[in-house]
Protein backbone atom coordinates (compact mmCIF):
# COMPACT_ATOMS: atom_id res chain seq x y z
CA UNK A 1 0.00 0.00 0.00
CA UNK A 2 1.00 3.63 -0.55
CA UNK A 3 2.66 4.97 2.60
CA UNK A 4 2.58 8.76 2.77
CA UNK A 5 4.79 8.81 5.90
CA UNK A 6 7.49 6.77 4.14
CA UNK A 7 7.35 9.17 1.19
CA UNK A 8 7.71 12.20 3.47
CA UNK A 9 10.70 10.60 5.14
CA UNK A 10 12.37 10.07 1.77
CA UNK A 11 11.76 13.66 0.57
CA UNK A 12 14.27 15.93 2.23
CA UNK A 13 14.84 19.66 1.94
CA UNK A 14 12.62 22.68 2.47
CA UNK A 15 9.01 21.54 2.91
CA UNK A 16 7.66 24.88 1.67
CA UNK A 17 9.50 24.49 -1.63
CA UNK A 18 8.01 21.01 -2.04
CA UNK A 19 4.53 22.44 -1.40
CA UNK A 20 5.14 25.24 -3.96
CA UNK A 21 6.30 22.66 -6.53
CA UNK A 22 3.14 20.58 -6.05
CA UNK A 23 0.85 23.65 -6.15
CA UNK A 24 2.46 25.02 -9.33
CA UNK A 25 2.24 21.57 -10.94
CA UNK A 26 -1.49 21.32 -10.16
CA UNK A 27 -2.08 24.87 -11.44
CA UNK A 28 -0.16 23.96 -14.59
CA UNK A 29 -2.30 20.90 -15.34
CA UNK A 30 -5.57 22.81 -14.81
CA UNK A 31 -4.61 25.86 -16.90
CA UNK A 32 -2.88 23.93 -19.70
CA UNK A 33 -5.96 21.66 -19.90
CA UNK A 34 -8.05 24.75 -20.58
CA UNK A 35 -5.53 26.47 -22.87
CA UNK A 36 -4.90 23.50 -25.20
CA UNK A 37 -8.51 23.01 -26.32
CA UNK A 38 -8.03 24.82 -29.63
CA UNK A 39 -4.76 23.12 -30.59
CA UNK A 40 -6.15 19.69 -29.66
CA UNK A 41 -9.18 20.37 -31.89
CA UNK A 42 -6.90 21.36 -34.79
CA UNK A 43 -4.95 18.13 -34.39
CA UNK A 44 -8.20 16.12 -34.38
CA UNK A 45 -7.72 14.54 -30.95
CA UNK A 46 -9.42 14.97 -27.58
CA UNK A 47 -7.97 17.59 -25.23
CA UNK A 48 -7.68 14.92 -22.52
CA UNK A 49 -5.47 12.74 -24.74
CA UNK A 50 -3.40 15.72 -25.89
CA UNK A 51 -2.91 16.91 -22.29
CA UNK A 52 -1.98 13.43 -21.06
CA UNK A 53 0.71 12.72 -23.64
CA UNK A 54 2.00 16.28 -24.12
CA UNK A 55 1.98 17.66 -20.59
CA UNK A 56 0.92 15.44 -17.68
CA UNK A 57 3.63 12.89 -18.47
CA UNK A 58 6.27 15.63 -18.42
CA UNK A 59 4.88 17.10 -15.18
CA UNK A 60 5.14 13.70 -13.50
CA UNK A 61 8.55 13.09 -15.07
CA UNK A 62 9.63 16.51 -13.83
CA UNK A 63 8.60 15.73 -10.25
CA UNK A 64 10.53 12.48 -10.57
CA UNK A 65 13.61 14.43 -11.74
CA UNK A 66 13.26 16.80 -8.79
CA UNK A 67 13.20 13.83 -6.43
CA UNK A 68 16.27 12.20 -8.04
CA UNK A 69 18.25 15.47 -8.25
CA UNK A 70 17.54 16.33 -4.61
CA UNK A 71 18.89 12.96 -3.42
CA UNK A 72 22.31 13.58 -5.02
CA UNK A 73 24.74 15.49 -2.82
CA UNK A 74 24.96 18.98 -4.31
CA UNK A 75 28.78 18.87 -4.15
CA UNK A 76 28.76 16.42 -7.09
CA UNK A 77 27.21 19.13 -9.27
CA UNK A 78 30.55 20.97 -9.20
CA UNK A 79 32.15 18.22 -11.26
CA UNK A 80 29.05 17.77 -13.41
CA UNK A 81 29.05 21.50 -14.27
CA UNK A 82 32.43 21.20 -15.97
CA UNK A 83 31.16 18.38 -18.17
CA UNK A 84 27.97 20.32 -18.92
CA UNK A 85 29.93 23.36 -20.10
CA UNK A 86 32.10 21.19 -22.38
CA UNK A 87 28.90 19.84 -23.95
CA UNK A 88 26.90 23.10 -23.93
CA UNK A 89 29.18 25.44 -25.89
CA UNK A 90 29.53 23.18 -28.98
CA UNK A 91 25.81 22.39 -28.75
CA UNK A 92 24.95 26.11 -28.84
CA UNK A 93 27.14 26.49 -31.95
CA UNK A 94 25.39 23.52 -33.54
CA UNK A 95 21.98 25.00 -32.71
CA UNK A 96 22.81 28.31 -34.40
CA UNK A 97 23.86 26.56 -37.60
CA UNK A 98 21.69 23.45 -37.81
CA UNK A 99 18.97 23.99 -35.21
CA UNK A 100 15.29 23.90 -36.09
CA UNK A 101 13.84 27.34 -36.68
CA UNK A 102 10.98 28.77 -34.62
CA UNK A 103 9.87 32.42 -34.96
CA UNK A 104 12.85 33.12 -37.25
CA UNK A 105 15.33 31.80 -34.69
CA UNK A 106 17.37 28.61 -34.44
CA UNK A 107 16.62 27.59 -30.89
CA UNK A 108 15.80 23.90 -31.02
CA UNK A 109 17.76 20.69 -31.53
CA UNK A 110 16.11 17.40 -32.39
CA UNK A 111 17.15 14.26 -30.51
CA UNK A 112 17.30 11.61 -33.29
CA UNK A 113 16.62 8.46 -31.25
CA UNK A 114 13.46 9.58 -29.43
CA UNK A 115 12.33 12.31 -31.82
CA UNK A 116 12.03 15.01 -29.16
CA UNK A 117 13.24 18.58 -29.59
CA UNK A 118 14.75 20.67 -26.84
CA UNK A 119 15.80 24.26 -26.41
CA UNK A 120 19.56 24.31 -25.90
CA UNK A 121 19.34 27.57 -23.95
CA UNK A 122 17.60 25.64 -21.14
CA UNK A 123 20.65 23.40 -20.82
CA UNK A 124 22.94 26.44 -21.12
CA UNK A 125 21.25 28.20 -18.19
CA UNK A 126 21.76 25.22 -15.91
CA UNK A 127 25.32 24.69 -17.15
CA UNK A 128 26.50 28.30 -16.79
CA UNK A 129 24.98 28.86 -13.33
CA UNK A 130 26.46 25.66 -11.87
CA UNK A 131 29.80 26.37 -13.58
CA UNK A 132 29.92 29.95 -12.25
CA UNK A 133 29.14 28.72 -8.73
CA UNK A 134 32.04 26.24 -9.05
CA UNK A 135 34.47 28.82 -10.47
CA UNK A 136 33.63 31.51 -7.91
CA UNK A 137 34.05 29.02 -5.08
CA UNK A 138 37.41 27.70 -6.34
CA UNK A 139 38.77 31.23 -6.97
CA UNK A 140 37.84 32.77 -3.61
CA UNK A 141 41.45 32.93 -2.39
CA UNK A 142 42.48 35.11 -5.34
CA UNK A 143 39.05 36.38 -6.42
CA UNK A 144 40.36 39.92 -7.06
CA UNK A 145 43.05 38.71 -9.46
CA UNK A 146 42.19 39.66 -13.05
CA UNK A 147 44.19 37.01 -14.89
CA UNK A 148 43.48 33.92 -12.80
CA UNK A 149 39.92 34.66 -11.66
CA UNK A 150 38.17 37.46 -13.54
CA UNK A 151 39.08 36.60 -17.14
CA UNK A 152 38.08 32.90 -17.03
CA UNK A 153 34.80 33.76 -15.31
CA UNK A 154 33.99 36.65 -17.64
CA UNK A 155 34.97 34.56 -20.67
CA UNK A 156 32.49 31.81 -19.85
CA UNK A 157 29.70 34.35 -19.29
CA UNK A 158 30.34 36.26 -22.53
CA UNK A 159 30.67 33.18 -24.74
CA UNK A 160 27.39 31.68 -23.54
CA UNK A 161 25.66 35.07 -23.65
CA UNK A 162 26.57 35.71 -27.30
CA UNK A 163 25.69 32.19 -28.47
CA UNK A 164 22.26 32.36 -26.82
CA UNK A 165 21.60 36.01 -27.72
CA UNK A 166 21.99 35.40 -31.44
CA UNK A 167 18.91 33.17 -31.31
CA UNK A 168 17.10 34.12 -28.08
CA UNK A 169 17.92 37.57 -26.73
CA UNK A 170 15.45 37.59 -23.84
CA UNK A 171 16.83 34.37 -22.34
CA UNK A 172 20.40 35.63 -22.82
CA UNK A 173 19.65 38.91 -21.01
CA UNK A 174 18.06 37.15 -18.06
CA UNK A 175 20.98 34.74 -17.79
CA UNK A 176 23.41 37.66 -17.98
CA UNK A 177 21.54 39.39 -15.14
CA UNK A 178 21.69 36.26 -12.99
CA UNK A 179 25.42 35.98 -13.75
CA UNK A 180 25.99 39.55 -12.54
CA UNK A 181 24.13 38.80 -9.30
CA UNK A 182 26.34 35.74 -8.79
CA UNK A 183 29.48 37.82 -9.40
CA UNK A 184 28.34 40.28 -6.72
CA UNK A 185 27.63 37.50 -4.22
CA UNK A 186 30.92 35.83 -5.18
CA UNK A 187 32.89 38.96 -4.13
CA UNK A 188 34.06 40.05 -7.58
CA UNK A 189 35.09 43.70 -7.35
CA UNK A 190 32.62 46.38 -8.40
CA UNK A 191 35.11 47.73 -10.94
CA UNK A 192 35.35 44.33 -12.61
CA UNK A 193 31.57 43.91 -12.54
CA UNK A 194 31.21 47.33 -14.18
CA UNK A 195 33.61 46.11 -16.88
CA UNK A 196 31.46 43.03 -17.41
CA UNK A 197 28.32 45.18 -17.68
CA UNK A 198 30.01 47.52 -20.17
CA UNK A 199 31.15 44.54 -22.22
CA UNK A 200 27.66 43.06 -22.03
CA UNK A 201 26.17 46.33 -23.27
CA UNK A 202 28.51 46.34 -26.27
CA UNK A 203 27.60 42.73 -27.08
CA UNK A 204 23.92 43.59 -26.69
CA UNK A 205 24.18 46.47 -29.16
CA UNK A 206 25.99 44.18 -31.57
CA UNK A 207 23.25 41.54 -31.36
CA UNK A 208 20.35 44.02 -31.61
CA UNK A 209 21.67 46.21 -34.40
CA UNK A 210 24.02 43.92 -36.33
CA UNK A 211 22.87 40.40 -35.49
CA UNK A 212 20.89 38.11 -37.82
CA UNK A 213 17.61 38.88 -36.02
CA UNK A 214 18.05 42.66 -35.80
CA UNK A 215 14.80 43.42 -37.66
CA UNK A 216 12.80 41.15 -35.33
CA UNK A 217 14.26 42.79 -32.20
CA UNK A 218 13.71 46.31 -33.55
CA UNK A 219 10.11 45.44 -34.39
CA UNK A 220 9.42 44.07 -30.91
CA UNK A 221 10.96 47.10 -29.21
CA UNK A 222 8.98 49.52 -31.39
CA UNK A 223 5.77 47.56 -30.80
CA UNK A 224 6.30 47.85 -27.05
CA UNK A 225 7.34 51.52 -26.97
CA UNK A 226 4.92 52.80 -29.65
CA UNK A 227 1.99 50.37 -29.96
CA UNK A 228 -0.30 53.09 -31.31
CA UNK A 229 1.92 53.51 -34.38
CA UNK A 230 2.11 49.80 -35.21
CA UNK A 231 -0.01 47.70 -37.51
CA UNK A 232 -2.46 45.47 -35.62
CA UNK A 233 -0.48 42.38 -36.65
CA UNK A 234 2.54 43.66 -34.72
CA UNK A 235 0.61 44.04 -31.45
CA UNK A 236 -1.78 41.09 -31.93
CA UNK A 237 -0.44 38.99 -29.03
CA UNK A 238 -0.19 41.80 -26.50
CA UNK A 239 -3.63 43.14 -27.49
CA UNK A 240 -5.35 39.81 -26.84
CA UNK A 241 -3.40 39.36 -23.61
CA UNK A 242 -4.77 42.72 -22.43
CA UNK A 243 -8.30 41.62 -23.39
CA UNK A 244 -7.81 38.50 -21.26
CA UNK A 245 -6.71 40.64 -18.31
CA UNK A 246 -9.59 43.10 -18.72
CA UNK A 247 -12.31 40.46 -19.00
CA UNK A 248 -10.92 38.38 -16.14
CA UNK A 249 -11.77 40.97 -13.51
CA UNK A 250 -11.25 40.22 -9.85
CA UNK A 251 -12.48 36.62 -9.65
CA UNK A 252 -12.22 35.57 -13.30
CA UNK A 253 -14.57 33.77 -15.66
CA UNK A 254 -14.01 30.40 -14.00
CA UNK A 255 -11.92 27.34 -14.95
CA UNK A 256 -12.21 26.40 -18.62
CA UNK A 257 -14.12 29.54 -19.62
CA UNK A 258 -11.32 31.45 -21.34
CA UNK A 259 -12.13 32.89 -24.75
CA UNK A 260 -8.74 34.44 -25.53
CA UNK A 261 -7.16 30.97 -25.60
CA UNK A 262 -8.69 30.74 -29.08
CA UNK A 263 -6.85 33.87 -30.26
CA UNK A 264 -3.50 33.93 -28.46
CA UNK A 265 -0.84 32.00 -30.47
CA UNK A 266 0.70 30.36 -27.39
CA UNK A 267 -1.85 30.49 -24.54
CA UNK A 268 -0.39 27.37 -22.93
CA UNK A 269 3.21 28.67 -22.71
CA UNK A 270 4.27 32.28 -23.36
CA UNK A 271 0.90 33.82 -22.38
CA UNK A 272 -0.32 31.29 -19.84
CA UNK A 273 -0.37 33.96 -17.10
CA UNK A 274 -2.94 35.93 -19.14
CA UNK A 275 -5.14 32.81 -19.24
CA UNK A 276 -4.72 32.38 -15.47
CA UNK A 277 -5.98 35.91 -14.86
CA UNK A 278 -8.81 35.54 -17.39
CA UNK A 279 -10.10 32.36 -15.73
CA UNK A 280 -9.14 32.94 -12.09
CA UNK A 281 -9.08 36.73 -11.98
CA UNK A 282 -6.69 39.11 -10.27
CA UNK A 283 -6.94 36.91 -7.18
CA UNK A 284 -5.59 33.92 -9.10
CA UNK A 285 -2.81 35.98 -10.67
CA UNK A 286 -1.76 37.37 -7.29
CA UNK A 287 -1.80 33.86 -5.80
CA UNK A 288 0.65 32.67 -8.46
CA UNK A 289 2.87 35.71 -7.86
CA UNK A 290 2.87 35.01 -4.11
CA UNK A 291 3.98 31.42 -4.74
CA UNK A 292 7.05 32.63 -6.64
CA UNK A 293 7.80 35.29 -4.00
CA UNK A 294 7.60 32.67 -1.24
CA UNK A 295 9.87 30.46 -3.34
CA UNK A 296 12.41 33.29 -3.57
CA UNK A 297 12.19 33.92 0.18
CA UNK A 298 12.73 30.25 1.03
CA UNK A 299 15.66 30.06 -1.40
CA UNK A 300 17.28 33.18 0.08
CA UNK A 301 16.87 31.54 3.49
CA UNK A 302 18.73 28.48 2.18
CA UNK A 303 21.50 30.71 0.79
CA UNK A 304 22.02 32.54 4.09
CA UNK A 305 22.09 29.30 6.08
CA UNK A 306 24.33 27.29 3.76
CA UNK A 307 27.71 26.62 5.42
CA UNK A 308 29.54 26.18 2.10
CA UNK A 309 30.15 28.84 -0.55
CA UNK A 310 29.38 26.50 -3.45
CA UNK A 311 25.99 25.53 -2.00
CA UNK A 312 25.08 29.16 -1.35
CA UNK A 313 26.10 30.30 -4.85
CA UNK A 314 24.37 27.34 -6.48
CA UNK A 315 21.07 27.91 -4.68
CA UNK A 316 21.28 31.67 -5.26
CA UNK A 317 21.95 31.40 -8.99
CA UNK A 318 19.25 28.83 -9.69
CA UNK A 319 16.61 30.54 -7.53
CA UNK A 320 17.31 33.95 -9.10
CA UNK A 321 17.10 32.37 -12.56
CA UNK A 322 13.71 30.75 -11.84
CA UNK A 323 12.10 33.78 -10.21
CA UNK A 324 13.44 36.32 -12.74
CA UNK A 325 12.11 34.11 -15.54
CA UNK A 326 8.74 33.84 -13.79
CA UNK A 327 8.32 37.57 -13.36
CA UNK A 328 9.57 38.24 -16.90
CA UNK A 329 6.81 35.97 -18.23
CA UNK A 330 4.19 37.67 -16.06
CA UNK A 331 5.46 41.14 -17.04
CA UNK A 332 5.01 40.33 -20.75
CA UNK A 333 1.48 39.01 -20.14
CA UNK A 334 0.39 42.21 -18.39
CA UNK A 335 2.06 44.52 -20.92
CA UNK A 336 5.06 45.61 -18.83
CA UNK A 337 7.62 44.25 -21.29
CA UNK A 338 8.09 43.44 -24.98
CA UNK A 339 6.91 40.05 -26.19
CA UNK A 340 9.44 37.29 -25.53
CA UNK A 341 9.39 33.51 -25.66
CA UNK A 342 9.99 32.95 -21.95
CA UNK A 343 7.80 30.26 -20.30
CA UNK A 344 6.44 30.38 -16.74
CA UNK A 345 8.55 27.91 -14.72
CA UNK A 346 6.69 24.68 -13.79
CA UNK A 347 3.43 26.12 -15.16
CA UNK A 348 3.85 26.61 -18.91
CA UNK A 349 3.49 23.61 -21.17
CA UNK A 350 6.85 22.32 -22.30
CA UNK A 351 8.70 19.05 -22.55
CA UNK A 352 12.43 19.36 -22.04
CA UNK A 353 12.11 22.88 -20.57
CA UNK A 354 10.01 21.32 -17.80
CA UNK A 355 12.75 18.74 -17.21
CA UNK A 356 15.58 21.28 -16.94
CA UNK A 357 13.46 23.48 -14.66
CA UNK A 358 12.75 20.45 -12.47
CA UNK A 359 16.46 19.61 -12.24
CA UNK A 360 17.12 23.18 -11.07
CA UNK A 361 14.48 22.78 -8.34
CA UNK A 362 16.03 19.45 -7.38
CA UNK A 363 19.50 20.99 -7.00
CA UNK A 364 18.09 23.76 -4.77
CA UNK A 365 16.41 21.11 -2.61
CA UNK A 366 19.70 19.18 -2.49
CA UNK A 367 21.41 22.26 -1.00
CA UNK A 368 18.46 22.66 1.40
CA UNK A 369 18.80 19.00 2.44
CA UNK A 370 22.46 19.58 3.27
CA UNK A 371 21.57 22.67 5.32
CA UNK A 372 19.00 20.69 7.30
CA UNK A 373 21.40 17.82 7.94
CA UNK A 374 24.10 20.22 9.15
CA UNK A 375 21.59 21.96 11.42
CA UNK A 376 20.45 18.66 12.93
CA UNK A 377 24.08 17.59 13.54
CA UNK A 378 24.81 20.89 15.33
CA UNK A 379 21.72 20.45 17.50
CA UNK A 380 22.80 16.93 18.42
CA UNK A 381 26.29 18.19 19.27
CA UNK A 382 24.81 20.88 21.53
CA UNK A 383 22.66 18.32 23.32
CA UNK A 384 25.64 15.99 23.89
CA UNK A 385 27.87 18.85 25.10
CA UNK A 386 25.07 20.03 27.37
CA UNK A 387 24.73 16.57 28.91
CA UNK A 388 28.43 16.15 29.75
CA UNK A 389 28.49 18.37 32.87
CA UNK A 390 25.36 16.71 34.19
CA UNK A 391 26.86 13.24 33.67
CA UNK A 392 30.07 14.32 35.37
Amino acid sequence: MFNINALLERTKGDRWIWIIILLLSMISIMVVYSATGAIAYKKGISVEKYLLFKHVIFVLLGIGMIYIAHLLDYKYYAGISKILMIVTVPLLFYTLIFGQSLNDASRWVKIPVIGLTFQTSDLAKLSLITFLARMLTRKQENIKDVKSAFLPIMGSVCVVFVLIALANLSTALMLFGVSILLLIIGRISIKQIATVCAGGLVLLMFVVFLGPRRETYKSRINSFLHPELQHSDKTYQSDHAKIALATGGVLGKGPGNSTERNFLPHPYSDFIFAIIIEEYGTVGGLAVMVLYLVLLYRCVRIVTRSPKAFGALLAAGLSFSLTIQAFANMAVAVGLGPVTGVPLPLVSMGGTSMIFTSIAFGIILSVSRDVEENSSVKKEDKVIVGEIPAMA
